[in-house]
């Protein structure tokens, strides 16, 4: 292989994870999303709910970037394909070429008056048909600009993810809280509904004496002093992600612009070299041709 081939790989590698290690929510993401078990919580909720895990209350920008990215990757995916099939037949064209140069080559050993024509001819296309392997080159470069966007695409599912996650949690515990001041004010008050398991068990077994549902209401109430404050850390832990993961996103689409935009204007430049290149061997091989 190349040496500069995989010296101009290694060094994109690098700069790739540069960009990465830059990122101030990506460089962190695996050793954050391993601590705090959010990848277990979500495994096992997801199947809980039957793979229909979904929140009541959605941030709406949050569900508009997950179908955004969810369209971006498909677009990179399918132009990445696209681009490997013209690449193909771009191989095939050069390789005819070098063909054109042997059988030019062979016909001017047989020819007097033609043969330093063909033999011209024949060595433009044996010049053209050799630079594919720095066009290939260029092509690569290309496509890993692409799949960089692949990668981030999926950052961004796992961003929206997370929120996700926090957003069930921050609903889950404000469910609990509501039922246990319910519960609370149920005993405090003596009015326990007779479809409740409460109910059911009063039937059942009689009334709790004084003391049982004074300590039962002891113990609700710090448990509702302590969703309380579960519920105000999770509502400030959630505002907290949105605030930097949606300042982060911004920079992440400025740069995205920046990135996909060069890209594109570089690929033409490149397809519009080799058509030129082309049309110039052809032109080439005219003149040779017209001087037999």
């Amino acid at each position: 292989m190349d040496p500069d081939f995989v010296e101009r790989r290694r060094i994109g590698l690098e700069n790739f994870l540069l960009r990465i290690a830059s990122h101030p929510i990506l460089c962190n993401w695996k050793e954050t999303v391993n601590e705090t078990g959010f990848q277990l919580k979500a495994d096992s909720r997801l199947k809980a709910l039957n793979a229909t895990f979904r929140v009541k209350n959605p941030d709406k920008r949050f569900t508009d970037l997950k179908h955004y990215s969810d369209e971006l990757q498909s677009v990179i995916s399918h132009l990445l394909r696209v681009r490997a099939r013209v690449a193909d037949r771009l191989y095939g064209v050069y390789k005819v070429h070098g063909n054109y140069g042997r059988v030019f080559s062979e016909w001017s050993a047989i020819e007097k008056e033609m043969g330093d024509g063909l033999q011209s001819a024949g060595h433009h296309m044996d010049v053209y048909a050799s630079s594919i392997d720095d066009i290939l080159e260029d092509e690569e470069h290309y496509a890993d600009q692409l799949k960089e966007y692949l990668f981030y695409a999926e950052a961004l599912r796992a961003v929206c993810r997370k929120h996700e996650l926090m957003q069930y949690d921050l609903e889950m515990a404000a469910q609990d809280l509501a039922s246990k001041k319910q519960q609370c004010e149920e005993l405090a008050t003596g009015t326990v509904r007779t479809f409740s398991l409460k109910g059911m068990t009063t039937k059942l077994f009689g009334q709790e004496t004084p003391e049982q549902r004074e300590a039962r209401i002891k113990v609700l109430e710090e448990q509702i002093n302590e969703g309380e404050q579960q519920l105000k850390s999770k509502n400030l832990e959630g505002r907290e992600f949105v605030k930097n993961a949606w300042a982060d996103i911004e920079r992440f689409k400025e740069q995205k612009n920046r990135d996909l935009k060069e890209a594109l204007i570089s690929y033409a430049v490149m397809q519009i070299s080799m058509c030129k290149k082309g049309i110039q061997v052809w032109t080439n091989a005219k003149e040779c041709f017209s001087k037999m």
